[in-house]
């Protein structure tokens, strides 16, 4: 699946959509560049689920979880993980197919460690249809 969106508040709507549709146990691993909208499309995905706590990546603390919605979501920002054993000793495996929801950013940094049942989401951006304008690829649906 494949949706482009023109502004913020679109990508924001779509990851809403996907939050709203999500179930117990299911793994979102999204990638994409700095500054690409990977927080913006969680923040609608956390809305999606009726968490209405304000959401911020994870990015020193690695996992945020927020648990106020019809589905816990655990939020986690592996971008700054030197390598997989790390994601052992915080317990990663323990979120995956719980009672929640696992939302990954920068998940290709741990892509070995991702069980085959996940959705990967892939943002970009093309400059040449506006600053704007981003492309975001679904797969594993």
């Amino acid at each position: 699946m494949v949706v482009e969106t023109n502004s913020e508040q679109e990508t924001f709507l779509t990851g809403k959509k996907m939050g709203e549709q999500a179930s117990p146990g299911q793994i979102l691993c999204i990638d994409g560049d700095l500054g690409v909208g990977k927080t913006v499309f969680t923040k609608g995905f956390a809305a999606g689920l009726g968490i209405l706590e304000e959401v911020n990546s994870p990015t020193f603390t690695i996992l945020q979880i927020y648990d106020e919605g019809r589905l816990p979501l655990y939020h986690f920002d592996v971008y700054r993980i030197g390598d997989s054993e790390e994601m052992y000793e915080i317990g990663f495996e323990d979120y995956l197919f719980g009672e929640g929801v696992t939302l990954i950013e920068w998940a290709k940094q741990i892509e070995e460690l991702i069980p085959k049942e996940a959705l990967w989401i892939t943002i970009e951006k093309d400059l040449t249809h506006g600053i704007d304008y981003r492309k975001i690829t679904v797969e594993g649906i």
